[in-house]
């Protein structure tokens, strides 16, 4: 990592509560969330963020959010997060099958033609060399409402702020994921 950890005692008071959630959750606290913690007005804003993009009522599923933010962390070159969100993909998903097979969508036959446009739509957002055109916009609502498409803009552009973030600073993978892809 680039960034020195903070120690946990360090965080301040108000913090906490995340801490102990993770820590209850993942059995440990989250990397970034040492780091993000540093500064943490950013961090309330960044948690405050991801909990309206992740929420159970979302109008995207949970299996096509996990989805879409392996993918754009794949393209980041983010360990971190291709660690954790393949973990939360396998569990979303029921199947290691859907995250093996991620960096080849366009030829596999286990994504459903909403998958490939929400994809595809992630992908053209994530590379810079790429861009959306009506195309690819005509696609996205034949499968979302336009409260969805902004929503999935939304996540997309999110994981991308989080696995630039994450891979800029090395912030390396905490073994949630152990498949080999």
């Amino acid at each position: 990592m680039r960034v020195t950890e903070l120690d946990t005692r360090k965080i301040a008071w108000y913090l906490k509560p995340f801490l102990w959630h993770q820590q209850k959750k993942y059995g440990t606290v989250l990397n970034p969330t040492l780091v993000w913690a540093q500064c943490p007005k950013l961090f309330m804003a960044v948690a405050s963020l991801y909990g309206v993009i992740d929420r159970k009522k979302s109008p995207i599923s949970p299996e096509l959010r996990s989805l879409i933010t392996v993918r754009v962390s794949q393209i980041n070159w983010c360990r971190f997060c291709v660690d954790i969100n393949s973990a939360t993909l396998i569990k979303r998903s029921g199947s290691e099958e859907k995250c093996k097979e991620l960096e080849n969508w366009k030829e596999s036959n286990l994504f459903s033609a909403q998958e490939k446009t929400a994809l595809d739509y992630a992908e053209k957002m994530t590379h810079t060399n790429q861009t959306v055109d009506d195309s690819c916009f005509e696609k996205l609502k034949q499968f979302f409402s336009e409260k969805a498409i902004i929503e999935l803009t939304a996540l997309i552009a999110f994981q991308n702020m989080s696995s630039k973030f994450n891979s800029a600073l090395d912030i390396a993978p905490q073994g949630f994921c152990n498949i080999k892809k």
